[in-house]
């Protein structure tokens, strides 16, 4: 069964935060199976759950910031359950030293058993930084190795893997079973900004294949630099990744 394919909304946020709703009508038009929030642009959870059932979309996932998760947990545990969303990610933390990744690590297992006690799951998303090793451990490793998979997976950011000079297809298998979500996002030929999905210098196929085998449930595209409007780069990745994703 070929995975479903998400939009992560950040790499449209301009058009979003213009007019959030028809933006998700534009999404759904293109053949996308669903959609991965970067904000909810006004709109409360009622309004957006029928606008995606409108629209056939389902969710994949939300990124929520770090503060938010920590410090307003049950808030942000109502919102996704009214919204029906079944993962909350956080996109996003960063600290100079072990002590304080450590004491994140603790503060991301507690709201990460308040999040699976309302039978959701807490997830965490990667850039290049958690990849650097510190004290003689990898940021990232550290990270779930020190919070149970019951109360904290993976969302594997595969171009900020490879962006670390991390092989991401080997990598994945490190977390094999913890990562529900996966960010396809593929690398110009400088390697330093993304492209669209099959026009750069990523084994997307064979990321693809490892999601597949590794139990993944969602491909989520995402795009954050463009040489041409947002709305066309990424229905262009979209129909990239479904031909790869249907020669499997």
């Amino acid at each position: 069964m070929a995975l479903p394919i998400a939009l992560q909304l950040w790499s449209v946020k301009e058009d979003a935060e213009k007019d959030f709703f028809d933006t998700l009508e534009k999404v759904a038009r293109m053949g996308y199976d669903g959609v991965e929030f970067a904000g909810y642009h006004g709109k409360n959870a009622h309004e957006i759950k029928a606008k995606l059932k409108e629209l056939g979309l389902k969710i994949a996932g939300s990124h929520i910031s770090m503060e938010e998760i920590l410090e307003e947990t049950d808030k942000v545990i109502k919102f996704e359950q009214e919204l029906g969303n079944k993962y909350i990610v956080c996109p996003w933390a960063s600290f100079p030293t072990i002590n304080e990744w450590d004491d994140f690590a603790e503060k991301l297992q507690q709201a990460g058993v308040k999040i699976a006690a309302a039978g959701l799951s807490l997830l965490y998303h990667n850039h290049n930084h958690e990849l650097v090793s510190k004290e003689g451990t990898v940021i990232l490793d550290r990270l779930f190795e020190a919070v149970p998979a019951s109360f904290l997976n993976a969302e594997l950011d595969t171009y900020w893997l490879e962006y670390a000079g991390v092989n991401a297809i080997n990598y994945m298998d490190n977390w094999k079973g913890r990562t529900p979500l996966i960010h396809v996002k593929d690398m110009d030929s400088s390697k330093r900004e993304s492209t669209e999905i099959g026009n750069g210098s990523l084994n997307i196929k064979g990321i693809v294949e490892k999601a597949h085998e590794n139990g993944t449930e969602w491909l989520i595209v995402e795009q954050e630099a463009f040489t041409q409007a947002p709305l066309i780069s990424v229905e262009i990745g979209l129909q990239n990744l479904q031909r790869i994703v249907a020669d499997l």
